[in-house]
């Protein structure tokens, strides 16, 4: 779906500029903070400045691997003998990998460091950009994989991925946000 000619058009321009300013308000939350900081949870929730970098990260890869490769990119499998109702009802025998891979997308793992997990989203957003500017056609689409929160049937294109990893990463940015001023006072924006 990609190929090695740039395609520059004020959309993609603008999509990628309005995501840079979302992924900057999120960077500014983890400015001046140490490891054992970024791990912290301030607030009522589980979320952690670290974590909310890092998910970011997953969310934005693994939807340009949907765009690069389709909905193979993207498996929700479960289980031999485990159901979406068991898996959502947290009474499943065994969880598939993917799900405990997106549980610890949230919290700092011992030995991860901030500037390893920045150091991430700085490549995959280098990555997306210039798939962006490859894919010859914004409105190229593929199939949702099948998941119960994904429109049986139903299909995204490129500009469709953009616009959510867009959404996903202006919503962590606000969260994150609360975070640090929860964490130290500081304003992030």
């Amino acid at each position: 779906m990609t190929t090695t000619a740039p395609f520059t058009d004020a959309e993609r321009t603008d999509l990628l500029a309005a995501l840079a300013a979302a992924r900057a308000a999120l960077v500014g939350s983890v400015e001046g903070l140490d490891d054992e900081s970024a791990g912290r949870t301030p607030t009522a929730s589980s979320l952690c400045l670290g974590g909310l970098v890092k998910h970011v990260t997953a969310v934005e890869e693994n939807w340009l691997n949907f765009v690069t490769d389709g909905p193979s990119a993207m498996s929700f499998a479960l289980p031999d003998g485990v159901t979406w109702d068991d898996l959502m009802a947290g009474t499943a025998r065994a969880y598939p990998q993917w799900a405990i891979d997106r549980e610890k997308e949230f919290r700092m793992q011992p030995g991860e460091t901030l500037a390893a997990i920045l150091r991430t989203y700085e490549e995959v957003a280098a990555r997306t950009e210039k798939i962006v500017l490859a894919v010859p056609d914004l409105s190229a689409a593929h199939p949702l994989p099948e998941a119960p929160w994904n429109e049986p049937g139903g299909e995204w294109s490129v500009r469709r991925v953009l616009a959510h990893v867009l959404a996903e990463t202006a919503q962590h940015a606000g969260h994150a946000d609360i975070v640090r001023e929860t964490l130290d006072g500081r304003q992030a924006t």
